[in-house]
């Protein structure tokens, strides 16, 4: 077997040098849109918005924007804030073939560096697409045992954030190499802080953009680290899963394909494992509909995750609320839809929604979990109390790769969450100047002012 940490930063260190096809460059302003989207509300409320205020006298010098604060700093400071804050809402895109959030570790990561470094858009770009490249590679290669107890986001992160420093510090595939191998010794997060109470989840992939900034400027200052970190008897993927990773499955089609394509957009604003579920439940009530009140049982089967990190009847606040598949259903049955409105504290407290929840039932499907991940399906059954029966067998997530968000789509959903902390007059503007304008990076070089900031 070839090397494959070298194997891919060679293929990140092609994109500092290649002609990226208009498409790719287009997926990349798609990832960046997105990526800020799902930053806005978590710059405004939640733990970027505390650690901005606890981290205030590490801020550092530097020209990087943190957006909880408003204020220019240290790169591996603003990184650090704005993984935080891009992982709050739990809008970030996902690499579905490999259950990870690239974006939010590895552009927070990039942006930070990219600005103090007074890097143009297409450096910056190019670093975007690299560092999803190996990110979102190295994670198909851990998957499916690394996530039964590490938290994906906030280990492979780390990776994607320092590839991304090191082709922005000009670093040439030896240099990218050395990145990866460091950040392997830092990349960290647990299941039990995903699945379990508290508010470190959103801190794993700050973490991850933080300790991905500094594996990147340790190699570029010349740092070295092991060349077989990845795939040693000793290395991560041993470390962290059963075997030292499938690396066929992740270096297949390297050089014809890359991830920043093939991403999945988030049309709903909870955990990625309930999608399918919602999806489902959209498509009946369209056929045959029928209200909160209607509803008599349902019974969901899916894979693994569904059932062990969704399956959630205690709900005690937004972010207990959007691992509830529970309550997700009883949210789009009440309210029409999952999105910001579905996680306020008077959404919280709706009598309608917590009725629904208890009617709720979660199973595994042999079948179902046998294709995950690069499957994430769901088997619904409705039964109504009218005796009437609905089912459904839903093959598709909407926003996945074969049933993607359009850029309409994907525009509405940034001026959704975009408008509720922007002056709405900024919001058209702001996206039109990242997406399709050609000044992504000069939209997001100044500060902005956030409704709510203290």
């Amino acid at each position: 077997m070839q090397n494959p940490l070298l194997k891919l930063a060679d293929a990140a260190a092609e994109w500092s040098g290649r002609e990226v096809p208009a498409e790719v460059a287009h997926d990349a302003r798609r990832a960046v849109l997105d990526w800020f989207a799902s930053l806005l509300p978590g710059a405004v409320e939640g733990p970027a918005v505390a650690m901005a205020r606890a981290m205030a006298s590490a801020r550092g010098e530097g020209r990087a924007i943190a957006y909880a604060d408003g204020n220019l700093g240290a790169p591996r400071h603003a990184a650090l804030l704005n993984g935080v804050a891009s992982h709050t809402a739990e809008f970030d895109d996902i690499f579905r073939d490999g259950g990870y959030h690239p974006g939010s570790p590895t552009i927070s990561a990039a942006l930070a560096v990219a600005q103090d470094e007074g890097a143009d858009e297409d450096a910056f770009l190019r670093a975007v697409i690299g560092g999803y490249e190996v990110g979102c590679r190295v994670a198909m290669a851990l998957q499916p045992s690394h996530y039964r107890n590490w938290h994906i986001t906030g280990t492979v992160g780390t990776i994607g954030a320092a590839v991304s420093t090191a082709m922005l510090k000009g670093g040439d595939a030896a240099t990218i190499a050395h990145a990866i191998a460091i950040a392997t010794s830092f990349a960290g997060g647990h299941q039990e802080n995903l699945q379990g109470e508290g508010q470190t989840k959103p801190l794993h992939s700050g973490h991850a953009a933080d300790a991905g900034v500094l594996a990147g400027l340790a190699a570029a200052a010349g740092l070295t680290g092991s060349p077989d970190s990845l795939h040693a008897p000793h290395g991560y993927a041993a470390a962290t899963g059963e075997d030292t990773g499938n690396w066929q499955a992740a270096l297949e089609g390297l050089g014809d394909w890359t991830p920043i394509s093939r991403m999945t957009y988030k049309n709903h604003g909870c955990c990625g494992h309930i999608f399918a579920t919602l999806d489902a439940l959209n498509v009946l009530r369209a056929e045959m509909p029928f209200a909160a009140g209607d509803v008599k049982r349902i019974e969901v089967q899916g894979y693994a995750a569904t059932q062990s990190i969704c399956d959630r009847m205690q709900v005690n606040s937004p972010r207990d609320a959007r691992f509830s598949l529970q309550y997700c259903i009883g949210a789009l049955l009440v309210l029409g839809r999952v999105r910001m409105a579905a996680f306020t504290p008077e959404a919280l407290a709706l009598p309608e929604i917590r009725a629904v929840m208890p009617r709720v039932t979660v199973a595994v499907d042999a079948g179902i979990a046998a294709a995950y991940p690069r499957r994430r399906m769901a088997r619904v059954r409705v039964e109504l109390t009218d005796g009437r029966v609905l089912e459904r067998f839903q093959q598709t997530r909407k926003g996945d790769p074969d049933d993607p968000l359009s850029d309409a789509e994907l525009a509405a959903k940034f001026d959704e969450l975009a408008g509720a902390v922007l002056d709405p007059a900024t919001v058209a503007p702001l996206r039109e100047q990242i997406l399709v304008a050609g000044d992504c990076l000069g939209a997001l070089a100044r500060p902005l002012a956030l409704a709510g900031r203290n």
